[in-house]
């Protein structure tokens, strides 16, 4: 990738908008890689949106950026089979739905790039673009944690999201795709406590805690509650953990005073 990188600057727009394409086929695998250049075609078929002279070497730089950027293979817009030889591929159909997607995006990055010209920049050489990865950052949807989480809690339910989001924190913890952060994680639980699932809402909340056990906000957050569900004494312990993490937050000090009044 640091090819793709190295060019980015000085590419024409429409290279620009090439690179920032968001939903567009990928990269070859590694084992087709080791078969070498030959893979790639001396002159593409069905260009609708890159020049139909595109150099080979050029399209092969922003077919794996575009692998980089969503973490997908060439089947995810292209008719083939995963695994199978890219010999196989028909690359020139159209009848896989996320080719059109693909140009559909390279259009409106297209568009939004060219808007943002109009912004100005305190540096012209470095202005701001659009590019794949500003919103997919190593996956397919552009979608935040709390989205996904949110979905897959409303079409298989709460067991299914709680697996979800350790299935996503074990693949994607540490990269740009979700923000597995202690706030963005309380605060996704704070979603569920306010629409009023109390429990889904204390399983995010202890797995935070777990995870970040000295953020005190995660504490003050199941302090809340236990108060909310009358259990007192528990909300207690966790705003008196939460004070000794924090003790110049003056809000959750008042949570204690109140728990410890009886409020």
């Amino acid at each position: 990738m640091k090819e793709i990188h190295s060019r980015r600057r000085f590419a024409s727009p429409l290279v620009l908008v090439a690179l920032a394409g968001g939903l567009s086929a990928v990269a070859p695998s590694p084992t087709a890689a080791q078969q070498g250049a030959s893979i790639w075609p001396e002159h593409a078929e069905n260009l609708k949106v890159l020049p139909e002279d595109f150099p080979p070497q050029r399209l092969r730089a922003v077919m794996r950026g575009f692998a980089l950027a969503l973490g997908v293979r060439c089947e995810h817009c292209h008719v083939g089979e995963a695994g199978q030889p890219l010999s196989t591929f028909d690359f020139a159909s159209d009848d896989n739905p996320n080719k059109d997607r693909a140009r559909e995006m390279y259009r409106m990055l297209g568009v939004i790039n060219a808007r943002l010209k109009d912004f100005g920049s305190s540096s012209p050489d470095h202005r701001v673009n659009m590019w794949c990865h500003t919103c997919h950052n190593g996956k397919p949807r552009p979608q935040t944690l709390a989205e996904v989480i949110q979905e897959t809690y409303d079409t298989e339910g709460a067991d299914e999201a709680v697996a979800r989001f350790g299935d996503l924190r074990s693949r994607f913890y540490g990269a740009a795709a979700y923000d597995f952060t202690a706030p963005s994680v309380n605060a996704l639980a704070s979603g569920f406590f306010q629409a009023g699932d109390t429990a889904t809402a204390l399983r995010f909340f202890e797995r935070n805690v777990q995870d970040f056990p000295d953020f005190a906000e995660g504490w003050e957050s199941l302090g809340d509650v236990a108060a909310a569900t009358g259990d007192r004494a528990t909300a207690i312990g966790y705003y008196e953990k939460a004070v000794a993490l924090a003790p110049d937050n003056r809000r959750i000090r008042a949570s204690l005073e109140k728990a410890r009044a009886g409020g």
